[in-house]
């Protein structure tokens, strides 16, 4: 599958702090931040994945390797044609976890699980 970026995306009830975080131990820049997800993005060919958080009001924070509380984080797959990517990934063993839109809506993202229950979103238009 060709994606165009890719991301890992953290879960946090307090996003801002979170995002902020990762910006200053990595050196990047947070470069979207609205209500519910924020971007932090670091230097071309530093070979770091953009980190993304997600607003999760309710997020209750990892006691890995503790299994009482898993570890929480996904994969963000930013495709050109969501269409393929979508039809790809489940011939190779995907499920579609969650129709969040569309996939003819010009922006959007839809929820994956692989065939080991890990989850991933394919992403576009953004």
């Amino acid at each position: 599958m060709r994606t165009t970026r890719l991301s890992l995306a953290f879960d946090a009830a307090d996003i801002a702090a979170e995002s902020r975080f990762w910006a200053d131990l990595l050196d990047g820049d947070v470069v979207r931040a609205d209500d519910d997800w924020h971007t932090v993005q670091f230097p071309s060919g530093s070979g770091v994945p953009d980190i993304c958080v997600q607003r999760a009001p309710d997020h209750v924070a990892p006691t890995w390797p503790d299994p009482a509380v898993p570890q929480q984080a996904h994969l963000d797959l930013d495709v050109a044609d969501v269409r393929a990517a979508e039809q790809e990934a489940l011939a190779k063993g995907a499920r579609l976890v969650e129709e969040t839109v569309a996939l003819d809506a010009d922006e959007g993202f839809r929820v994956y699980a692989s065939p080991a229950g890990h989850p991933f979103c394919l992403c576009w238009g953004q």
